[in-house]
């Protein structure tokens, strides 16, 4: 043992690797545990960690449009089928 170091400074690297073993040990272990059982998810399956969604599709909007507002859409429909 060198005489210009004191204890604390042999003991310190020593003490943090034996934390940081310590530390991964019980990441490890407690990694296992709560480790999800390995099977496919279903389709009936919701993830828990998202809100609850709805099965069903939201209902259909209608609006009846005026026949001038008919009249455009068709010119749209006409001039974005006539570029292709």
């Amino acid at each position: 043992m060198p005489e210009h170091v004191s204890i604390l400074q042999l003991l310190g690297p020593v003490v943090l690797a034996l934390a940081a073993v310590l530390w991964v040990t019980g990441l490890v272990r407690l990694l296992r545990r709560y480790r999800p059982v390995n099977r496919p998810w279903g389709p009936d399956q919701a993830l828990s960690g998202l809100p609850q969604q709805r099965q069903t599709a939201p209902e259909r909007e209608a609006v009846e449009l005026t026949p001038a507002e008919r009249d455009a859409f068709a010119g749209l429909v006409h001039r974005l089928n006539s570029g292709r």
